[in-house]
């Protein structure tokens, strides 16, 4: 934040300008019993340097993930920014454009949205894509409410291998509505969810790799959906998957959701992340969100726009296809930049990288007594199942520098089955270091 020093005659200027002649009358309006009359328990003003030396005494007791071996993932991923990221996307003509409004004077936003669909339709093997969502899980939810639109029915079944949160979301927007399913956590396999398909099914939601790491039969799931008239809905919590996987649009997927915080967008210890959404050319109209387009002006020049705007922002809230009132704008630009600076053969390479530091992770673990890895498929993301309670365990490595992964119990508190099972994540950043720690640490601990 820039520091921004007003004199006492400045304010005064602009309290004039307001029509108002003291902070006080400038919020005469809050009422009284709203405003704070006892002082604040705070700490007393101290020189800056200070304030500086305490936030930084805070900020050293995080444990970052480059701070050492780390293994997390469950739909948050450590992957390599670019410095050349953040830099680009400082330059002038994002930062002077917020929201593309008025196209004359925000080109440079709407190309780079414009770019940023044709990658990701490119990507997930659609037709069209959004100019992006908030996130993956609330684009799972919109591409849920999208389906019901689109084929006039309501039920609604969720995959056992959906991620956690993203059920959760989807059940907030649903609101307890009896006809969404959602299926039995299953670490081990697909479940039932093809024999639950009926001639009442709006969509079945299916992820992959899912929340254990296993890849999806997408083009099985596909022709059982299309058989009873429902629509299927693909998620992707890791982009970088698709730079080996066979797109999901070509193997007969419907609409696909995925979370693009893997390319350009670090951890940031939560967000903000970016949602990726793309679907079938004649299912545009019903597609939430906005869509850029490209044009030409009244001398033939090339130029941008926003084609559709179906948010609640832009038309009525009955009218609209979704009320998030934001996309996520700057992380679709570090999306669209990292992607551009990778090249379609560099962004392959990066998915093999992932790729074989989770076959070199997969091989070590399997040299650890006790522990036994429950996937036969995986991209760059497995579970393993320890023979005690995972959550102590990660907790004892974390104390020893080691961010070992996410027990399943954590986002699965209510099934104690549940309970021995860790899933972890490799990327290209794993190093062979980090995991002879890893298997030294759960030697030690399950010794």
């Amino acid at each position: 934040m820039r520091y921004l020093p007003h004199s006492e005659a400045e304010r005064a200027e602009m309290l004039g300008v307001i029509g108002v002649s003291s902070i006080e009358a400038l919020f005469s309006a809050v009422p009284k019993i709203a405003l704070q009359s006892a002082s604040l328990d705070l700490p007393k003003h101290s020189p800056e340097y200070m304030v500086e030396s305490h936030m930084r005494g805070l900020a050293d007791q995080n444990h970052a993930a480059g701070d050492g071996p780390f293994f997390v993932g469950a739909g948050a991923y450590r992957h390599h920014v670019p410095a050349s990221v953040d830099h680009l996307i400082q330059r002038s003509e994002w930062l002077t454009a917020y929201t593309p409004y008025q196209p004359e004077i925000s080109q440079g936003t709407l190309q780079m949205l414009f770019e940023f669909q044709t990658q990701v339709a490119k990507l997930t093997g659609m037709d069209v894509a959004n100019a992006s969502l908030y996130d993956g899980s609330t684009g799972t939810a919109e591409a849920v409410l999208m389906a019901r639109r689109l084929t006039k029915r309501n039920k609604v079944i969720l995959s056992g291998g959906l991620h956690p949160h993203y059920r959760d979301v989807v059940r907030a927007y649903l609101k307890g509505d009896d006809d969404l399913e959602c299926l039995a956590a299953s670490p081990e396999g697909q479940g039932d969810i093809l024999d639950r398909i009926d001639d009442r099914t709006a969509a079945i939601v299916v992820q992959t790799p899912d929340f254990y790491g296993h890849l999806r039969n997408i083009k099985t799931a596909a022709d059982a959906a299309h058989a009873k008239g429902a629509l299927l809905i693909v998620v992707v919590t890791e982009v970088v998957s698709l730079g080996l996987l066979e797109a999901p649009g070509a193997l007969g997927a419907d609409i696909v959701v995925a979370e693009g915080q893997s390319i350009g967008n670090a951890l940031n210890f939560g967000g903000p992340y970016v949602g990726l959404m793309a679907t079938r050319k004649e299912f545009i109209r019903q597609m939430p969100g906005r869509l850029c387009g490209e044009t030409v002006d009244a001398e033939g020049q090339r130029g941008f726009v926003l084609t559709l705007s179906t948010r609640e922002q832009h038309i009525r809230r009955e009218k609209a296809t979704s009320n998030i009132c934001t996309n996520s704008g700057l992380c679709a630009l570090a999306f669209s930049i990292h992607m551009g600076l990778l090249g379609e053969a560099g962004f392959t390479k990066l998915a093999r990288l992932n790729h074989a530091r989770a076959c070199a992770l997969a091989d070590a673990l399997g040299g650890v007594k006790g522990v036994t890895l429950i996937n036969k498929t995986f991209f760059n993301e497995m579970t393993i199942r320890l023979p005690v309670a995972a959550a102590p365990v990660i907790e004892a490595l974390a104390r020893k520098g080691i961010l070992a992964g996410v027990p399943v119990s954590r986002l699965e508190p209510d099934r104690p089955e549940l309970a021995n099972l860790i899933v972890l994540a490799a990327t290209e950043l794993t190093t062979d270091e980090h995991i002879a720690a890893l298997v030294s640490g759960l030697n030690e601990l399950l010794a």
